[in-house]
Parts: structure tokens; C-alpha cells; sequence
């Protein structure tokens, strides 16, 4: 797996329940560098194959996703909803605010074992620097098993 974040996206995960895709806490010390001109976003196509995949089953797979860097954060693959099997996805009621991406959408991930809470997310209405990412879906690395990134 390169390229994609090891740690499972630990620092992401344990923040999202305060509130934020990038983490509340994450945000906060971003939020801190945007203010000393240090925060940077940046978006570029991943030409890799990258797939999500859980209990077995590939949840997405494609070669045409989009990698998000921030600064202060792990990098986060974004694919495109045509690349997710979105039968598997359950819109959530959780919400959340990124001052540098916009209102981030959550979606349950539905397994045959149950529902997976808030395991993806995506930016439906980006703020400005971050329109590409619209139309596309992140994925918590700690909430499925794997995120794999091919040649």
C-alpha cells in the first residue's frame, strides 16, 4: 500500500466524533498555520489503481482518484461515486465542518455483518481550493479493512 495513510487514519478518526472529516483538533492546529500563511491544500490525480476493500468485498476500485494533501494531516484518497458500489453506503445524519474544505456528508458502510457508522465522507458543496474533491468520497482507513494502491 503506498501512498496512502499507515496509521490507519488514527488522527482523523479519533477527532470525527468531535465533528470533523479532518478532525476538530486537526483543524484547529491547520486553522493556526492558514492563519500564519502555512496551510496548504493540495489535489492531484492518484494514477494508481486504489480500492476499498472490507470483509472480502471491493467496495470501490479505481484508477482515477484524486489525492488530497493538507498540511498537518495524513494524505486522503478521494474516488469518484461512479468508482463506489454506493448500494453498499447509507447516507448518515452526521455532519460536519472543515474551514478549508466545507461541509463534509457522512456515509454508513452496509456489510453483511452490519452497518459499519460514518465510515466514509465527501465534500458535496466544496468551498473554493477544494472543487475538485466534488463528486468524490473518502473513505476511513481504521473503518475498513483495507485501502489498497497499486501500480
Amino acid at each position: 500500500m503506498s501512498g496512502v495513510p499507515t496509521n490507519g487514519g488514527q488522527d482523523r478518526d479519533a477527532s470525527q466524533q468531535s465533528g470533523a472529516a479532518c478532525g476538530d483538533a486537526a483543524c484547529e492546529r491547520a486553522s493556526e498555520s492558514r492563519e500564519a500563511g502555512g496551510h496548504r491544500i493540495s489535489i492531484a490525480p492518484n494514477r494508481h489503481r486504489v480500492r476499498v476493500i472490507h470483509q472480502g468485498i471491493t467496495v470501490a476500485d479505481t484508477q482515477t482518484a484524486l489525492t488530497l494533501a493538507e498540511t498537518g494531516l495524513p494524505d486522503v484518497v478521494y474516488f469518484p461515486r461512479a468508482d463506489v458500489n454506493m448500494a453498499r453506503l447509507e447516507r448518515s445524519t452526521h455532519s460536519s465542518r472543515c474551514p478549508f474544505k466545507g461541509d463534509a456528508s457522512y456515509f454508513h458502510l452496509r456489510t453483511e455483518d452490519g452497518i459499519v457508522e460514518n465510515a466514509a465522507w465527501s465534500y458535496e458543496a466544496p468551498i473554493d481550493g477544494a472543487g475538485q474533491i466534488k463528486g468524490y468520497l473518502a473513505f476511513y482507513a481504521s473503518r475498513v479493512d483495507r485501502i489498497d494502491q497499486t501500480s
